[in-house]
């Protein structure tokens, strides 16, 4: 009776295990979604491309990305090209639903791999 106990209290242990992961799993898509809406929205893509892919005027910055607190840092406080984004202007928040949107973006195939371009 005992190790029918702990075998229910395990099983019960990995169900809420899968249960979480499967939460934190749609509040990350959730929270990568609203990043790709301010990103939209806040004009980023305009310099980095419209999946961070960079362009004339703006640097790449996906796949990924600088750390968090790097991002939000240089994001406040840039004195280059790019003018610095105060929280009245975008909500660090925001930020982390942008950089989210940014980790979430896959990284090119190798074009070695696209049948395509495979010489034959």
């Amino acid at each position: 009776m005992n190790n029918s106990i702990k075998k229910m209290k395990s099983i019960a242990l990995h169900l809420g295990a899968l249960t979480l992961l499967s939460v934190a799993q749609i509040s990350s898509a959730a929270t990568a979604k609203e990043g790709e809406v301010a990103y939209m929205k806040n004009g980023c893509w305009q310099c980095h491309g419209t999946v961070g892919q960079g362009g004339i005027a703006g640097l790449k910055l996906a796949p990924n990305p600088k750390p968090l607190a790097y991002f939000n840092a240089f994001i406040r406080n840039t004195v280059g090209p790019m003018p610095p984004y105060s929280e009245k202007i975008l909500s660090t928040q925001d930020l982390a639903h942008i950089h989210a949107y940014l980790e979430s973006i896959p990284a090119a195939p190798d074009p070695k791999n696209l049948p395509l371009l495979q010489v034959k």
